[in-house]
């Protein structure tokens, strides 16, 4: 795990942006707080740091060459095949100096260039240049579990692990502000799009084929297109489901570091745990408590799980100072707008983690493969013909009189019955985006200053909206709802989350659930073996109600809420509404309308805040990365 960067001039003029080669690489020290190098010729740099988890010799050095210095790579990432590579590479007469991944990657893009990309079981994005017919490959993992941001103009392309790399190398900071209409509305951007007009992110499964002024956009996977139905029964494919989770689970074991697992006690973490401790017995595992909010406290669930499996456990305790003590720290981290609050603990749990590991595994991806969280069991109801359905359609009168917050339990029902009470006005694809939403385009609008509102462009909009839904525009069915999540959600907000709080601390979180190969198989298998009316991640649950504890297969999805709205209220009330959205600091910025503190400040402190506090930290996200970045 690692972080790259690169230029690639096609003149004189994109030349200039060499100078910064350094600069941009010093900015991955986090990614890779191990080692540093950089390649540099006339019109070609590359820089990489690392993250020493395969051969910590110096032989795994990056850039690496090849033994004829005509090839130079930069990667990101951990290939976990490459022993069966390296196997049949050198049956055929390569000799390797490095037990590393890397020149495995090395000597397979050599004899195959992007035809081996199908070949690779991993996660990673990773630039590969040809001296000698000077053009360059760069490609990025099937899911998107590594990131990869790039600029191409008549002049260069520029490329990074993370958006402050592209902004060293020396950009034009012009922002899209249909970007940023879609950050308020979602509270990321997806890919291919960033808050920059002319910064591109790599899809996920793409690769780009670069050289003499010319780029080259392909996929070597697509999600979208694995159609693979079984006709097994339900309980041979429980076993199958086991039988590759297992596999997944030895492949990512392999490191020269130590490793362990999160345990959080919900089902995900303890299968995984279940397995690598199975492979791997006297496995290290980790979980976060919350004394301060013991409703969303699970230490009792991780502790009697780690105690079920006899691993050596690690419970850090957070209390809600903890939490507001890293906010600030936190926010420096975010280099492109990203609103997820859950982002604050990952951040906090990763930098604990790092102390103890290198290298942690994940159940990340579980709920979008399996349909673990509750909105899928909503969209189950949604699409069934029902009384209750009915009934609730048409009293939405009633709900929107009620009181609705996520402050207590009762507020926070009439919350949820009121999205779902809305959303069944549409049809499924038109549900589907109405409980994306955090708000509508129409509220997103209206914190915009009327110039930045009149500058967007409508059909940008519905042509994003067209691509991020294709998925489900293929499928309206549970399994289109659960590829659509695949693609959009898990790819550019949970995925990217993880990354990006985690590789502050130099950790590397791996995802035993998205191997491709499991991926590819459970997506073709019926919905009905996810959820239906018995509950959610039903073969997960059937594969292994033999290996674990009643209470923990039993048990419902458990979230964490970050107390955002007691934080509006009270310590971060002065940044907010005195600094942040001040009609002052609005009105110099001409983004957003100078109104908008105010108005919001009213909803927050009334009886019916609805989601009031997700707006606003979305708000106070891009305003601290505005003053940081921008300003």
């Amino acid at each position: 795990m690692c972080g790259i960067t690169g230029i690639f001039a096609f003149n004189q003029i994109g030349k200039f942006n060499l100078i910064n080669l350094a600069k941009a690489t010093k900015c991955l020290t986090e990614r890779g707080p191990d080692d540093e190098g950089m390649f540099l010729t006339d019109f070609v740099g590359l820089g990489h740091r690392r993250l020493s988890i395969l051969d910590l010799s110096e032989k795994g050095h990056q850039p690496m060459k090849s033994p004829d210095g005509r090839f130079v790579l930069v990667y990101n990432g951990e290939i976990y095949n490459y022993k069966l590579l390296r196997q049949q590479l050198a049956g055929n007469g390569i000799d390797f100096i490095s037990e590393s991944d890397t020149e495995v990657l090395m000597h397979l893009l050599i004899k195959e260039g992007k035809d081996c990309l199908n070949k690779l079981n991993g996660f990673f994005a990773f630039a590969f240049f040809d001296q000698q017919e000077n053009r360059m490959l760069l490609a990025r993992d099937r899911y998107g579990i590594k990131p990869l941001y790039y600029q191409f103009d008549e002049d260069k392309m520029l490329f990074g692990s993370n958006l402050k790399t592209i902004l060293a190398l020396g950009i034009e900071k012009n922002l899209d502000f249909n970007s940023l209409h879609q950050y308020l509305q979602l509270n990321y951007i997806p890919a291919p799009d960033t808050i920059f007009k002319k910064v591109k992110k790599m899809l996920p499964g793409q690769y780009l084929e670069v050289s003499k002024k010319k780029i080259k956009k392909r996929f070597y996977y697509q999600l979208s297109r694995q159609k693979n139905t079984s006709s097994d029964s339900f309980e041979a494919s429980s076993e199958k489901f086991k039988e590759l989770l297992t596999e997944s689970v030895e492949k990512r074991l392999v490191t020269d570091v130590p490793l362990g697992s999160f345990l959080s006690g919900g089902l995900d973490s303890s299968v995984i745990s279940l397995l690598a401790n199975q492979l791997k017995p006297g496995l290290c595992t980790f979980s976060i408590g919350y004394p301060d909010a013991p409703y969303f406290d699970e230490t009792t669930y991780a502790e009697e799980m780690a105690d079920y499996l006899k691993t050596r456990h690690t419970t850090f305790n957070i209390s809600r100072k903890d939490l507001y003590d890293h906010i600030f720290s936190m926010l420096d981290e975010i280099d492109e707008p990203f609103a997820d609050s859950s982002a604050l603990p990952v951040y906090i749990l990763s930098k604990k983690v790092r102390e103890e590991v290198s290298v942690i595994l994940s159940g990340d991806g579980a709920d979008e493969l399996l349909g673990g969280y509750n909105k899928y069991k909503a969209f189950f109801r949604s699409m069934r013909t029902s009384w209750k359905n009915q009934v609730i359609k048409n009293t939405g009168f009633f709900w929107d009189t009620l009181p609705a917050s996520r402050n207590n339990l009762l507020a926070n029902k009439v919350r949820q019955l009121r999205r779902y009470q809305k959303g069944l006005a549409y049809d499924l694809t038109g549900r589907y985006w109405f409980w994306l939403l955090l708000q509508s385009p129409e509220d997103a609008i209206s914190l915009l200053d009327p110039e930045v509102a009149g500058s967007l462009e409508t059909n940008e909009f519905e042509q994003r909206k067209i691509r991020l839904l294709s998925c489900l525009k293929q499928d309206q069915s549970m399994n289109g709802i659960l590829g659509n999540d695949l693609s959009l959600v898990l790819a550019n907000d949970m995925l990217f989350k993880v990354d990006s709080m985690s590789m502050a601390h130099g950790l590397e979180v791996r995802v035993p659930f998205l191997d491709h190969h499991l991926v590819d198989w459970a997506k073709g298998l019926p919905s009905d073996y996810k959820i239906n009316e018995k509950g959610s991640k039903r073969i997960l649950r059937e594969a292994f109600k033999a290996d674990l504890p009643a209470r923990i297969l039993k048990r419902p999805k458990h979230g964490f809420e970050v107390p955002l709205t007691d934080w509006f209220k009270k310590d971060l009330k002065g940044l907010i509404f005195d600094e942040l959205l001040s009609p002052d600091f609005l009105r110099k910025q001409g983004i957003f309308r100078e109104d908008i503190g105010g108005k919001l400040k009213k909803i927050l402190f009334s009886l019916n805040p609805g989601d009031v506090h997700a707006n606003i930290w979305a708000l106070v996200v891009f305003q601290w990365w505005w003053r940081k970045y921008l300003n």
